[in-house]
């Protein structure tokens, strides 16, 4: 069976997983604005590449800019926004390259792999740059969570709204014999919150010291597309995540205890 797959990004170990059932998913990638394919991992040739959304189509032009950003042009490209010239403008530059948001890196030299959102990028007080989709991908690798936000923003820090993955605790619970009535009680744990530690410090030895989770908070909720926190993509709502979690994230850096000291 195969099966082709865009919108939001799938977890290697799922495909990893699909693929030893002989279930093979090919991701790819494109835009509404590119007609809307740009690159594919591809069955008729045999070639899937996880991880990645595959080779370019030889009818696209394709290039990185500086940053990483994914440009492209190419007849497939749209002529423009309808009645809105201005927002064209944005997209589409001079040279008819169409600035797509998305940063990307080459892997071997021939497959795409889509490592961020452009806007997504934050900056720390420290001045160095970080791709908070690439470290929430890598901690949802592990068995122990389900989703994450990391945070950050010109603050000193990298920090994380962890979502445990409740049917790995359920079993982890009982054979360490942790107690908890409800959810609630497992993320406030300090049994739990430590194995979630073991996790993060474990990606944490693989990145850069900017890049690294110094805190995290664990939250009980499950994050959905009809509760709000993620949208029909599956993409992170981060606005409204950062809303719902603002007691969390003045937790996380002390801002009340700053508001405190500067009245």
């Amino acid at each position: 069976m195969i099966i082709v797959s865009g919108g939001s990004s799938i977890q290697e170990k799922i495909l990893r997983l699909l693929s030893a059932a002989k279930l093979r998913v090919y991701e790819g990638y494109g835009l509404t604005e590119t007609s809307p394919v740009i690159a594919v991992n591809n069955p008729r040739k045999n070639i899937l590449k996880i991880g990645t959304v595959g080779e370019i189509l030889p009818c696209i032009e394709f290039k990185l800019a500086d940053d990483g950003e994914i440009l492209t042009k190419g007849d497939c490209l749209m002529m423009g926004y309808y009645k809105d010239e201005e927002y064209t403008k944005q997209v589409i530059d001079e040279e008819g390259w169409f600035h797509t948001g998305d940063i990307g890196t080459m892997v071997e030299g021939r497959f795409l792999k889509i490592t961020d959102r452009k806007k997504e990028i934050f900056k720390l007080s420290t001045g160095k740059y970080v791709a908070p989709q690439v470290l929430e991908n890598r901690l949802k690798e592990s068995y122990f969570i389900e989703n994450a936000m990391v945070i950050g923003a010109s603050e000193k820090i990298a920090a994380a709204i962890i979502v445990p993955n409740f049917n790995t605790f359920h079993f982890w619970c009982a054979k360490h014999k942790v107690h908890f009535s409800k959810h609630e009680d497992m993320v406030q744990n300090p049994a739990v919150i430590k194995r979630v530690q073991r996790e993060v410090s474990k990606l944490n030895s693989t990145l850069a010291e900017h890049e690294q989770i110094r805190k995290f908070k664990l939250v009980a909720d499950i994050w959905d597309v009809k509760t709000g926190e993620l949208s029909q993509t599956l993409k992170l709502r981060r606005n409204f995540l950062q809303k719902k979690y603002a007691h969390l994230i003045d937790e996380i850096y002390n801002h009340q205890k700053e508001k405190e000291e500067t009245v």
